[in-house]
């Protein structure tokens, strides 16, 4: 991409809900940008007037730094257009329509921003040896709750012998959701899915490694534009070859953002639960009690179907164990504030501290 390359923001993305947060800051010589590349704290910006680098003025890097820096995807104001000789300033972030976060890697709470102001999210999953419809019930969970239309790739389909059989045990645990079957290495299936993305339609892939996620960006680009890695035949798995999250311009209009393989999917939250599994949370409406555990609870309709044959008792306990995840993760955010709490509430006491002796020695 040329750095003096200008965009039609609309088609970048940029609509009234944005506009509308954009009028409220009239008069302040400020500009709108979408983040294209994260490189390490400095972020790839584009813009009506072209493209260029960015960073976070001081003042707002202190206040993202507990709500969560800004992402590839986010819209943000700047208050000099970025060009190829300067680096812009970002002033302020725009809210987000939707927002796809993920746990941080290891024992980290905190939710980091993999995709920001998606329209749509790709579930990707191999047909080899990567695939794990749990794996994709998970995925499909986090993308309803961050706000975005979820879609299932079965990628890989020219190494399959079952792939109506793979693709049958799919929907019926993703009932509703579209499901799309490619092979990205032969080109097949590429066009039913390219119809989902028009003009200024952002979609975001996600997936493990190995899944074929920048192969497939590759076949949407028509040119191979994101490195591939090799797949360990023993596993199916592959090596992580995208150092960054990195938005591309589709040919043809809509915007598709590639994401590193993920190495800790966690829940944060069970806003998405319910969406993904909706059989059981239509049996728990049924339930005697409105806060059945679906565990020994008498009157439970979700354990009666389970008995009867009605549900799978596998898909239950999946539900669980991504319930019991969520609830982990609310437990330590919750800690997390606390411990915030107690920092800010002894920075204040020492500076009243510092006040009162500062006083005494006037006196």
């Amino acid at each position: 991409m040329e750095d003096d390359e200008m965009y039609d923001l609309s088609a970048l993305g940029f609509g009234p809900f944005f506009e509308q947060q954009l009028q409220s800051l009239n008069g302040r010589g400020l500009t709108p940008a979408r983040i294209a590349a994260e490189h390490r704290g400095a972020y790839e910006v584009w813009s009506q007037t072209g493209s260029g680098r960015a960073q976070l003025a001081g003042r707002l890097r202190l206040e993202l730094e507990e709500a969560g820096l800004p992402g590839v995807g986010d819209w943000v104001i700047v208050k000099d257009p970025p060009g190829p000789d300067r680096t812009a300033m970002i002033e302020g972030v725009l809210a987000r329509r939707t927002v796809f976060t993920r746990g941080a890697a290891g024992r980290e709470t905190r939710a980091q921003v993999v995709a920001a102001n998606v329209d749509l999210v790709f579930a990707v999953c191999g047909l080899d040896a990567d695939f794990n419809v749990r794996r994709i019930e998970r995925y499909l969970a986090r993308i309803w709750a961050s706000g975005a239309q979820p879609a299932v790739i079965l990628n890989k389909a020219d190494i399959c012998d079952d792939v109506a059989g793979r693709l049958a045990e799919v929907d019926s645990h993703c009932a509703g959701v579209p499901i799309y079957v490619t092979s990205a290495l032969r080109r097949e299936g590429i066009e039913t899915m390219r119809a989902c993305v028009r003009d200024g339609v952002t979609v975001a892939l996600v997936g493990s490694s190995g899944a074929g996620k920048s192969t497939l960006v590759n076949a949407l680009l028509g040119e191979e534009r994101m490195p591939t890695g090799d797949v360990r035949a023993r596993d199916g798995r592959g090596c992580h070859v995208t150092t960054h999250r990195q938005l591309v311009l589709l040919p043809g209009g809509g915007l598709l953002l590639d994401t590193p393989g993920m190495r800790e999917l966690q829940l944060v939250d069970e806003d998405g639960l319910g969406s993904v599994f909706r059989d059981i949370a239509a049996l728990a409406g049924r339930c005697r009690y409105r806060d059945c555990r679906h565990d020994t609870e008498p009157g439970c309709a979700v354990k009666e179907a389970v008995a009867s044959g009605g549900l799978d008792a596998d898909r239950l306990e999946h539900y669980r164990s991504l319930e019991r995840e969520a609830r982990a993760y609310e437990l330590r955010q919750d800690e997390h504030r606390r411990r915030q709490a107690e920092r800010v509430w002894g920075q204040l006491y020492d500076e009243v501290a510092r006040l009162r002796r500062w006083k005494g020695g006037k006196q």
